[in-house]
């Protein structure tokens, strides 16, 4: 029984990964991407970003920063406000899995801001059977995670962030626990103002290492695996044309900071997660070549009318012997004084892929603009 469960778990946890890829067969190359658990972590969860080919390490402070960069906070110039996401997730497969996701800030002073989000991924209906025959019994896997940030500015350009953050995944297991783990976060954001005549815009640059903290383990104790790690860099840059019209270009890198398989039996290692993110950065076993296809790549740009209507178009590269998962993405935003909606869609580049058409939702709320409308 506890082999069936382990192996469940496995399929969750690294299906995802598989499925959004096509296997190749080229000479000298190899198909090895790097394997995580609770792999729900890692799908960006608000329709603004989102639209923007997956960037948001060095874009404009929004509500929405705490995934992308919580360090932003410190910038936003509104009092309070949250937002509410909502993804489907694989629906050219299923019709059960989905990510919900809720996200808030409050500004202390003028330098500083605490945020926190939920994130509530449901891995839809599984039916576990004893052999072919059994009718069987239906159980419901998730994983969710909370976090909380302090952000602060160090300077009138600079500010970074620390965000703590508690991770369960629930699979279900009845001879096993659900897996549990902790994480940090650590974030900078520096914005400087740039003037084009009379018109000032502004160039930024952000940096987030996400999730570094413990392994987490589905028996107990006696397995440990690593949850994504990730270092994202990002820089963008805001050109308004006049008091009306403004584009922003931004760009994001980022890399799993996990050990890469050494093999094609190997998932998991055994070195603890610390010494992981190290071991990232020089273990691939294609070498320098190698390391640097882990690299994902994310472009995007907006246009803004009046900071009121928005238009967004992006593209996201992954390597296709690390995962394959190459897509295009467009957006639209519309924002009022006291909330603001978003939509994205993902159209991928390879025909096979299950991400292909999906959709993310964003509602968000201003604080400030709800107390004026209830005030009235």
């Amino acid at each position: 029984m506890k082999i069936k469960h382990l192996t469940l778990a496995l399929c969750l946890l690294t299906g995802f990964t598989f499925a959004s890829a096509q296997s190749t067969d080229a000479p000298g190359k190899d198909y090895n991407p790097i394997i995580t658990s609770v792999p729900s972590l890692s799908i960006a969860p608000d329709a603004a970003a989102t639209g923007m080919g997956d960037v948001g390490a060095a874009t404009n402070a929004s509500v929405n920063s705490q995934y992308w960069n919580p360090s932003k906070y410190a910038f936003i110039e509104d009092e309070a406000g949250f937002a509410m996401s909502y993804t489907p997730w694989l629906s050219q497969l299923v019709s059960d899995i989905d990510l919900a996701y809720l996200t808030g800030y409050m500004k202390l002073d003028d330098m500083q801001a605490l945020s926190a989000s939920l994130r509530y991924f449901s891995l839809g209906e599984v039916i576990l059977r004893e052999s072919l025959g059994d009718v069987g019994y239906a159980i419901q896997p998730y994983e969710m995670a909370i976090d909380m940030a302090y952000s602060r500015l160090l300077s009138r350009n600079l500010s970074m962030s620390v965000a703590l953050r508690y991770i369960y995944s629930d699979l279900m297991s009845a001879d096993d626990p659900a897996g549990q783990a902790f994480a940090a976060d650590i974030s900078a954001y520096y914005k400087k103002p740039v003037y084009f005549g009379r018109e000032r815009g502004f160039w930024a640059i952000g940096v987030n290492a996400s999730n570094i903290g413990t392994k987490i383990s589905y028996d107990a104790g006696n397995n440990y695996y690593f949850i994504p790690t990730d270092l994202r860099i990002g820089t963008s840059l805001n050109y308004p044309f006049n008091a009306y019209n403004a584009i922003t270009i931004a760009a994001d890198v980022n890399k799993l900071m996990v050990p890469t398989p050494q093999s094609k039996d190997e998932i998991y290692s055994d070195i603890s997660s610390i010494a992981g993110i190290f071991r990232s950065f020089y273990d691939a076993p294609g070498g320098f070549a190698e390391e640097l296809s882990e690299i994902n790549a994310s472009l995007g740009m907006e246009y803004a009318y009046d900071d009121q209507f928005f238009v967004r178009a992006g593209y996201h590269y992954e390597n296709k012997y690390k995962g394959n998962r190459s897509y295009y993405t467009f957006g639209a935003g519309f924002k009022m004084s006291m909330f603001s909606i978003d939509v994205s869609y993902l159209i991928s580049q390879a025909q096979s892929n299950p991400l292909d058409q999906t959709l993310r939702f964003t509602l968000g709320f201003d604080i400030e603009g709800l107390r004026q409308i209830i005030g009235r």
